[in-house]
């Protein structure tokens, strides 16, 4: 089967148009940034502070998120249990988890008032802060572990069982089964998994928003945002962009040079015995791992909830306009994110990876700087934000789609091409009843995406203006903790509900 971009010889021109508009949204921001960096100083003293700081959190949250990952992933592989298939299924709820939403729960234990450091008080000792390198390392961790655990979670099953069982016919010691069949696995996998969460880390903006913020607790992408909101200092914010682009780029380049093929679906429900972990010891340890991996996702998730019934009551008037606003750019950057994924996928996938060097900052400060001199960013805040929000979902969608259409081409293309079925009769007939599903859930990944977004929104909103998670950051800024719990749960429903209706709605009257 053909890698990459394949050639659909009926549908050359809306792949080409895909990739043209793609290519222009991007790279046009791109070239924006650095033309007004390239005018600029380019004195950097004063900036390796926050590049050093955007490094450090984004190596130790890939470090420790693959490493702790492992024991995880291991104790999964080998132990069938009531609610494995709940909890693995869990293990994907973090990526659609609005950031803002997650930071809340995760306060809610860790922050100063909360779960931990109530414990903490009650036998005597310091609490902890939630804030600064550790908060940020904290949240990255929390949102990148279920990532990492799927990730070598798909190695430990890729080990043929035959394996095992000789293993188990020589009395191979644990020690021996590890040096010989599982650390040649991790030892292939685990380079993709650290690269592709370094990636991810390096160009987080909400986390750093919302636990840094402090000198020595900004990100690259956090500056960006404070050159512009309090000083408009554009020649910086251009500055801070271009090294956003180039760190970005390099570790997408990087990422996609040694990531391994996530399959997230196939053969997680298989468990292979083994013989050399049938003690009781070891069994124990399997059972505490996953109890405390489990404790770590669900207990924040648990009291956004609870503290979300509590402030539903308390909640202004201004958080369900911003909740209209958020579904209505969810609804139009998926509309986007799907018709140019489509695209892609036909000629030109390739194109659709390119969001994952440049990082939505970078993109919003192009965007800006090619605005302002002719017309008010804020004026064109929703088409901006939808159009950003779309080509960062895009990936993820030709991620999806790619796949299904080189197998669709594959098994009907010639017979396609022999009934003279081009364009629209082709997309019709041929390709949208057999990319249903895999449509629906890339809608729905990208509905729940957009709606969580809080990155681009806080250059270009305006005061009387604002998205849910926006709003939500607002009323947390304000300390008013309850009704930000209430907008909080309002979010991930909403988030929820959004990818629900979506993946349903690929699922319908379609044969499993």
């Amino acid at each position: 089967m053909a890698r990459g971009a394949f050639a659909i010889t009926k549908g050359r021109f809306f792949g080409w148009v895909a990739a043209f508009v793609v290519a222009t949204l991007l790279l046009g921001p791109v070239v924006a940034v650095f033309v007004h960096a390239d005018s600029i100083n380019d004195e950097l003293t004063g900036e390796w502070a926050t590049v050093r700081f955007t490094l450090v959190q984004a190596i130790l949250s890939a470090f420790l998120s693959v490493a702790l990952a492992i024991p995880v992933a291991r104790a999964l592989a080998r132990r069938r249990f009531v609610g494995r298939g709940v909890l693995i299924t869990l293990l994907g709820a973090p990526f659609i988890l609005p950031v803002i939403v997650a930071v809340l729960g995760l306060l809610a234990v860790f922050g100063r008032g909360g779960v931990l450091n109530s414990a903490l008080g009650w036998a005597g000792v310091e609490p902890i802060s939630i804030y600064g390198l550790q908060g940020v390392v904290l949240a990255h961790v929390f949102f990148n572990l279920p990532l990492a655990t799927r990730i070598i979670l798909q190695g430990w099953q890729g080990i043929p069982g035959e394996r095992f069982r000789l293993a188990a016919s020589l009395d191979m010691a644990p020690r021996d089964v590890f040096r010989t069949l599982e650390w040649p696995m991790l030892w292939s996998v685990l380079p993709g998994a650290a690269m592709v969460i370094f990636a991810l880390c390096l160009s987080s903006f909400a986390v750093a928003l919302t636990l840094g913020g402090g000198p020595r607790a900004t990100t690259i992408e956090l500056a960006i945002y404070q050159a512009f909101r309090f000083d408009f200092d554009l020649g910086r914010a251009a500055m801070l962009a271009l090294l956003q682009l180039v760190l970005a780029g390099g570790a997408a380049a990087l990422a996609l040079w040694v990531a391994v093929p996530m399959g997230f679906g196939a053969g997680l429900d298989r468990v292979v015995r083994r013989w050399e972990s049938d003690g009781a010891t070891v069994r124990v340890l399997d059972g505490g791992v996953i109890v405390l991996a489990a404790l770590f996702l669900i207990l924040p998730l648990t009291m956004v909830v609870l503290s979300g019934l509590a402030g539903l009551a308390k909640m202004p008037a201004a958080v369900y306009s911003a909740a209209g606003v958020s579904v209505l750019i969810a609804l139009m950057s998926t509309c986007v994110t799907m018709v140019l994924a489509l695209g892609l996928a036909q000629r030109a996938e390739i194109w659709g990876y390119l969001g994952l060097a440049i990082s939505p900052m970078v993109v919003g400060t192009g965007l800006f700087l090619l605005i302002n001199p002719v017309a008010d960013p804020m004026a064109l805040a929703l088409p901006v934000i939808v159009m950003v929000n779309a080509l960062m979902a895009l990936p993820f969608s030709v991620r999806v789609l790619g796949p299904e259409l080189r197998a669709i081409e594959t098994d009907f293309g010639r017979l396609a091409d022999a009934l003279g079925m081009a364009g629209w009769a082709r997309m019709r007939w041929l390709y949208l009843p057999r990319l249903r599903r895999p449509m629906g859930f890339s809608a729905g990944l990208a509905a729940a995406l957009s709606m969580g977004d809080l990155g681009v929104v806080t250059l270009f909103a305006a005061t009387d203006w604002a998205t849910l998670p926006l709003q939500m950051y607002r009323l947390m800024g304000a300390y008013r903790m309850e009704a930000a719990a209430g907008a909080g749960l309002l979010l991930l429903a909403l988030s929820l509900l959004l990818f629900w209706f979506f993946d349903r709605g690929g699922r319908v009257d379609v044969d499993a």
